[in-house]
């Protein structure tokens, strides 16, 4: 349990330190808002006050009123590149992610206007490359330039007239991506997004939308959320497949050692009832030392190796140590077909239980009912009182 408790500490104390170097080379989660269009108009307003003798007066004030014009259509199409990448004890979900969409304005206010399209980019400090952000048959009033996290370019539109935005770009991102039609409920329009991925293990964010069709390619999915007229505050997103993570499976191996040693232990006291071998406390002092450097060596294998490969290596070493030791002491026979086959079951099928996510407790449950079952059917006839009896008259001898 000490080593489980350090193996946590060391994952938890450079997580931080790790995580924020990968989020510097890779950029954060990436949370992608829709544009919005938008108009200026000024307002008078007629504002009373009293002076200090009681006369009232009027006073005309001017403010300019911020008005949205309404998003038609979306098409968007996104790709996803993902690759795992190692930081200690850690594993991190990066992807690289190119985005293409194209937008739909219509001018419902009535007026000629200078309509202002503004773009968020889904993360202030990510990159972006092959940037595009243009209106298809018109030119921008003044050239666009990105500033706090928003690009803005501002097209002239006659009443009524559309104007189609097209935005594109490559990045990277860490962990999940989202796309987010606003801030609370508000109403969609012929809305598309079309989403590839190179990977297979596909997750959604608990307030995500379901995909309305999943198609399998070549390389993993094409995902498609496709809606006519939709009122809803929740978004769309994709949440990385995320790997094993080395260092808290080793912290959970560690932390579960002394119920493994114990299983093995109370197996090696049957099989020597059951064979008359006299197994010396100091035989089992050294054969739990050999048990428990699997656990120790997997601590430090887990951040220089694949998992398995380091958890293959570490388990090869201890069964080695222990079948060795009782060859020399007991034979062939007891050292490899009981002692060796008993640590590969309870010393290595029940820490690989733990590579089962959200299977581990059902299956060790299930692996501790079976070695219930076959002790007592094994010992059923066994007459205690004699082995005890006998036990003690060897002591007393």
């Amino acid at each position: 349990m000490i080593l489980g408790g350090s193996i946590f500490s060391r994952t938890h104390e450079t997580d931080g330190r790790l995580k924020d170097g990968v989020t510097g080379l890779w950029g954060g989660a990436q949370i992608q808002t829709a544009p919005h269009a938008s108009f200026t108009e000024k307002q008078t307003q007629r504002v009373e006050s009293e002076d200090q003798e009681g006369n009232r007066k009027v006073k005309l004030v001017e403010n300019e009123l911020k008005c949205l014009i309404p998003l038609e259509s979306s098409q968007i199409k996104t790709d996803f590149d993902l690759a795992h990448r190692q930081k200690g004890l850690l594993w991190y979900a990066t992807y690289k992610v190119k985005y293409a969409g194209q937008y739909r304005f219509v001018n419902d206010s009535g007026k000629a206007r200078d309509i202002t399209i503004s773009f968020p980019f889904p993360d202030k400090q990510a990159v972006y490359d092959d940037f595009v952000f243009r209106a298809h048959g018109k030119e921008w009033k003044f050239a666009p330039t990105p500033s706090g996290g928003i690009v803005n370019g501002v097209v002239s539109l006659a009443p009524g007239e559309a104007v189609q935005v097209e935005v594109g770009y490559r990045s990277q991102g860490l962990d999940s991506w989202r796309y987010q039609f606003g801030s609370g409920v508000g109403e969609v329009k012929n809305f598309q997004l079309s989403m590839d991925t190179n990977f297979r293990d596909i997750d959604f964010p608990a307030d995500g939308l379901a995909p309305g069709v999943k198609e399998k390619i070549a390389t993993g999915w094409r995902l498609t959320w496709d809606y006519k007229h939709l009122v809803s505050g929740a978004n769309i997103g994709m949440v990385m497949p995320q790997k094993l993570q080395p260092g808290p499976l080793a912290g959970e191996i560690a932390y579960f050692a002394p119920v493994s040693l114990l299983f093995f232990m109370v197996a090696m006291l049957v099989i020597g009832v059951m064979k008359q071998i006299d197994i010396h406390p100091m035989h089992f002092a050294f054969i739990s030392a050999a048990f428990f450097a699997f656990h120790l060596l997997l601590a430090y294998l887990a951040d220089q190796l694949e998992f398995i490969w380091a958890f293959g290596l570490s388990a090869a070493v201890s069964v080695f140590l222990v079948v060795s030791y009782l060859r020399l002491i007991f034979g062939n026979r007891f050292a490899f077909g009981y002692a060796g086959l008993a640590q590969v079951v309870y010393l290595v099928l029940f820490s690989y239980a733990f590579f089962f996510k959200g299977l581990t407790g059902l299956t060790i449950t299930v692996g501790a009912i079976l070695t219930l079952f076959v002790l007592m059917q094994v010992t059923a006839k066994v007459n205690w009182k004699q082995v005890f009896e006998q036990k003690q008259r060897a002591n007393d001898g």
